[in-house]
């Protein structure tokens, strides 16, 4: 099987063990078939206690149910969604579930769980997901992932984890709402009758009952251990005795009954047992390859009828795998009796697997074995298809189990390691990588080996992009402008990956250093190559910045035209990571507006759609402008607290710290009068204002200005004012020098408040009206709201004048009543109840279409109930009932 997005999948991972229930239990399925069910029923205990037999058998007896059986490689996080939804996909054969995720390859890793959810929701009977063997995922992301799932579940679906330990979900919390039904070793352990009846009747012993309770005491009702005693008996003249020498603790019990029963076997059949434990699955074929030997399917067959921890894995009877316990003792007594043949069979594997089914498990049989030279072969094959799915965890883990030697004479490979590193941020090694494979190129290191000759001959330029980025990420912007430099000249004009990665690290660099107007323009360059390549979740993270870079240059409309178009691509391209960054951006710049409902209903819906349908800056972003939204409705408590909630997730992701989270709690602080705090803050970052400006720090400078006037205010000296004023207009000379109007307004504005403070009414004026000629094109308002009263009576003088500017009397009005929304150019129609909000303006849009309810949810990337809730307040305003006489009403209005 295999996804839009080329993520090959196994089909047999899809389908739940065949029902072969040695006893029929009601006591426990019982408790699985519930009315009200919960979001997520666990059943967790250790190996060999009928876990998956016992969710198999519920399953078989269940419609709508999925089943996705979890090993290792699922780790990957863009591989365990892929299989997610394949999953219910089966389950719901008429549900377009899969659709959104898997139409760009960039999608693979970001996939959004709110579109699932949003899928889900729409479904019109109940669903049931199984996760099995879920102890073999030890993804953190995966874990908040399937959290955020289960706890946003519509209360028709239902999700059912087996595993042989808990899941790091929270469990107490999910117990606490009622949200959990679990199922644990004590309630799967045999009974004293289930243990009488599993002998008698499932496997035709007959024991005395004084044998059935000493085998029920000393195996305490696990059942692996239960029916692996019950095959070593049979044939046995007197089980009485056998059962008299059964002790040990469970390591013992399984090593000492799997031994009886391997040793029952024929010569050929325990060789093909060892032979085949390297297997994670198997089949006829694969089995003859690896053993040399023709006939595995009828041995298959064979060990099924005979019970020997056999599972089929498909109706067919075509893919098998062995119960996992037998499967690990099998390998040990194959590593004991013949260790150097282990690594021949993973060989032989691998070369089956590469020529029959897809790279994947030969590559993971090639690096079990030993054989690094036709694993690293397989993994340059597959490596692009890694990277443009966005599989990187998979693709790490695979380059990381190569020895050093491998990577040094694989340039290729090498390059590949130092991308997925620098990835997460680990530059551990990453020098010296360079270096070698530079080595490599002057020809220093003879004859490499190279498999993918495109990518090696886009080394050169590869090379510059990692070593500008590694500049970057050691607090050299002027380096990252060298290296990106070299590698725009050297770059193919088709090479529009590279060509977007280095335009992007010199927008970087143009940042950190304060040159936006060239920041703007390498942005600019970088989201066209990058959409040019079809990596759209890069593209819409430099749009992000491009929209940070605007807003300091003061330019409200064009940041809001940019986070609007990364809406669209979102909406173009479902399951795209971002759409909740762009919520936030567009509710930053409704603050400074001082559009505060409709900040507020942006930031709700960026609340809905949740931290996996952003990027990694979000979770800090959100609560930090939620935080700008409670200061400008005047909860300063509730403020501080965001910021606080914010800090620990601090994630400026490559952008340069512009903004930190101390200086702004600062500014909160001092609005709370706390000017102690403001001074400690400054003590302990060491600030100076005569030291020598840099834009990276002025956000911190500004703040230092604050600290200064409101140290004054408090009954500080004349000196601290005039500081702060000196500190300011160097301030202002370079703000504006290089263009960075957003904060020539602020600065504007404190200095306006410092000259008022020593009496200079003219200059303080002056500085107003600076300020007010700089914010009128695009709307500036909330900067000047937090002036305080002694600028807003300035303000006031101002509006007196005959020449006073229409932007005056919005910022008055707005100070007049601080909180409330006072959009740019509003009118309300005539005959409307109340103004509509620019959301439900949206929602009005979309339903003079033919969408539907959750395709206009889907449009605008928000719940379906938040739909509703606009169209009813819509329906209020508009003083209608229904659909169509909203349309009509609005057409009337002129809205």
């Amino acid at each position: 099987m295999e996804g839009d997005n080329s993520i090959p999948l196994l089909t047999t991972k899809l389908h739940a063990p065949r029902r072969r229930s040695v006893l029929d239990r009601p006591r426990l399925r019982d408790r699985l078939i519930q009315g009200d069910q919960p979001a997520l029923t666990l059943v967790s205990a250790g190996a060999g206690f009928g876990k998956t037999t016992l969710v198999a058998e519920w399953f078989s007896d269940h419609q709508g149910t999925g089943w996705l059986s979890l090993d290792r490689r699922d780790n990957d996080p863009a591989l365990f969604w892929a299989y997610v939804r394949a999953a219910i996909a089966v389950a719901i054969s008429d549900a377009d579930i899969t659709h959104a995720p898997q139409r760009s390859p960039q999608n693979s890793v970001d996939v959004s769980i709110t579109v699932l959810l949003n899928d889900l929701h729409e479904l019109t009977h109940d669903l049931v997901l199984v996760l099995d063997d879920y102890h073999v995922i030890e993804s953190t992301e995966i874990h908040e992932a399937v959290t955020y799932l289960v706890e946003h579940l519509p209360p028709h679906v239902h999700v059912v984890i087996s595993s042989r330990s808990d899941p790091p979900l929270p469990l107490a919390a999910m117990r606490a709402r009622g949200d959990l039904l679990e199922i644990r070793a004590a309630d799967l352990r045999f009974t004293g009758d289930e243990i009488s009846e599993f002998f008698g009747q499932s496997m035709g012993l007959t024991l005395a009952s004084s044998d059935l309770e000493l085998l029920g005491a000393r195996t305490e009702g696990w059942i692996a251990a239960l029916k692996l005693a019950a095959l070593s008996m049979q044939g046995r003249n007197d089980p009485s005795e056998f059962v008299a020498d059964f002790a040990g603790d469970d390591r013992f019990i399984l090593d000492y009954l799997v031994g009886e029963v391997l040793d029952r076997q024929s010569a050929d059949v325990r060789r093909f047992l060892l032979e085949t434990s390297v297997l994670s699955r198997l089949s006829g074929p694969l089995c003859d390859a690896v053993t040399g030997r023709p006939g595995s399917r009828a041995v298959l067959e064979q060990l099924e009828r005979a019970n020997l921890f056999v599972v089929p894995l498909d109706d067919r009877r075509t893919w098998y795998r062995y119960h996992h316990l037998f499967a690990d003792v099998l390998r040990a007594r194959l590593l004991d009796d013949d260790p150097e043949f282990v690594a021949e069979l993973h060989r032989r594997a691998s070369s089956w697997h590469q020529v029959n089914d897809g790279r994947d498990e030969s590559i993971g049989h090639a690096l079990a074995g030993r054989d690094f030279d036709r694993a690293a072969e397989l993994i340059e094959m597959e490596t692009p298809t890694l990277r443009r799915n966005r599989q990187d965890a998979t693709l790490r883990r695979w380059l990381e189990a190569l020895p050093a030697e491998v990577h040094a004479n694989h340039p290729v490979l090498a390059a590949s390691l130092v991308g997925v590193r620098m990835a997460t941020g680990d530059l551990v090694g990453i020098g010296s990588l360079l270096d070698q494979i530079e080595s490599i190129l002057e020809g220093s290191i003879p004859a490499p080996i190279v498999v993918d000759h495109q990518e090696f001959d886009r080394l050169p330029v590869q090379v510059l992009v990692f070593r500008a980025a590694f500049a970057l990420l050691n607090g050299d912007p002027p380096g990252t402008i060298t290296f990106a430099s070299q590698a725009l000249e050297l770059v193919e004009p088709t090479d529009h990956l590279r060509r977007g990665s280095a335009s992007g690290l010199l927008a970087l660099a143009h940042w950190a250093t304060g040159d936006l107007d060239l920041a703007e323009h390498r942005y600019e360059d970088a989201i066209t190559a990058l959409m040019d390549a079809g990596h759209l979740s890069d593209a819409l993270g430099c749009s992000l910045s491009l929209a940070d870079v605007q807003i300091a240059q003061g330019r409200l409309g064009a940041a809001t035209r940019t986070f609007e178009s990364g809406l669209r691509w979102t909406r173009e391209h479902p399951g795209l990571r971002g759409a909740a960054d762009m919520h936030i951006g567009l509710s930053e710049v409704l603050i400074e507006r001082n559009e505060l409902s409709a900040a507020a209903e942006h930031l709700q819906t960026s609340a809905e759609l949740g931290d996996l349908a952003g990027l990694p800056q979000h979770a800090y972003r959100w609560r930090v402008t939620r935080a700008r939204l409670e200061r400008a409705e005047g909860n300063l408590t509730e403020a501080l607290e965001l910021i606080d909630a914010a800090a620990p997730l601090f994630d400026t992701d490559f952008s340069p710290p512009v903004r930190p989270v101390a200086a702004l709690r600062v500014r909160v602080q001092l609005a709370c009068g706390d000017v102690a705090a403001g001074q400690a803050w400054v003590t302990d970052r060491g600030l100076d204002p005569a030291v020598d400006l840099t834009f990276i720090q002025e956000f911190e400078h500004i703040t230092l200005a604050r600290v200064l006037i409101a140290t004054h205010a408090a009954g500080g000296d004349r000196r601290t004012i005039d500081e702060s004023i000196t500190l300011l207009e160097r301030l202002l000379d370079a703000a504006e020098g290089g263009g960075r109007i957003g904060s020539a307004i602020e600065i504007l504005v404190l200095l306006a408040t410092a000259r008022r403070a020593l009496g200079d009414i003219a200059g303080a004026t002056s500085a107003l009206e600076a300020a007010l000629r700089h914010a009128e094109p695009e709307g500036h308002v909330r900067v000047f709201l937090h002036a305080g009263p002694e600028v807003t009576a300035l303000l006031r003088a101002l509006a007196s004048q005959a020449d006073a500017s229409r932007h005056l009397e919005r910022v008055l009005q707005a100070a007049d009543g601080v909180g409330a929304a006072v959009p740019v150019a509003a009118s309300r129609p005539s005959g409307l109840v109340e103004e509509l909000s620019a959301r439900e303006r949206d929602v009005l849009r979309l339903l003079r279409s033919d969408l539907n309810g959750p395709e206009i949810a889907r449009e605008l990337i928000v719940s379906l109930n938040t739909v509703r809730t606009h169209t009813k307040n819509i329906y209020t305003k508009l003083g209608a009932t229904n659909r169509r006489e909203a349309v009509r009403r609005a057409e009337e209005l002129g809205l």
